[in-house]
């Protein structure tokens, strides 16, 4: 059962199911419309949402903004081998922000879901920065 739960606002709810459990292996666990859907991977359950979809999360705020994907606040998934994640993701055509980095607890590169949103993959090289 998840013990954590994300909210990514997404632009496309069929695109970001295919993506994440295709391609990052996460499981789809409810799906109910085309504005919301809700995956799960271990600890992490990931709701999604569309823009202007309500009620619920994707809709608009009482000032008329509306939610939207992007920015730099991420979620990190630990993987044994990032250098052969890294190859198999650009294979499959993911967009990547930047290039593999090593750090002090492990090596990590960022990925763009369909929305633009960032996915931190990391490989500990330190028993103290493993999950």
């Amino acid at each position: 059962m998840p013990t954590v739960s994300v909210r990514y606002i997404v632009n496309d709810i069929d695109a970001s199911i295919a993506f994440y459990c295709g391609q990052l292996g996460f499981h789809e666990d409810m799906h109910p419309g085309p504005f919301f859907a809700m995956l799960s991977k271990g600890d992490l359950r990931l709701v999604l949402s569309r823009p202007g979809g309500g009620p619920g999360g994707g809709q608009a705020m009482p000032d008329g903004r509306l939610p939207e994907p992007g920015g730099w606040n991420r979620f990190s998934l630990e993987v044994a081998d990032l250098e052969a994640t890294i190859a198999t993701l650009k294979a499959a055509g993911v967009p990547f922000r930047n290039d593999l980095v090593t750090g002090v607890g492990g090596k990590q590169v960022l990925i763009d879901d369909p929305s633009g949103n960032p996915i931190e993959l990391f490989e500990p090289t330190i028993a103290d920065a493993r999950l």
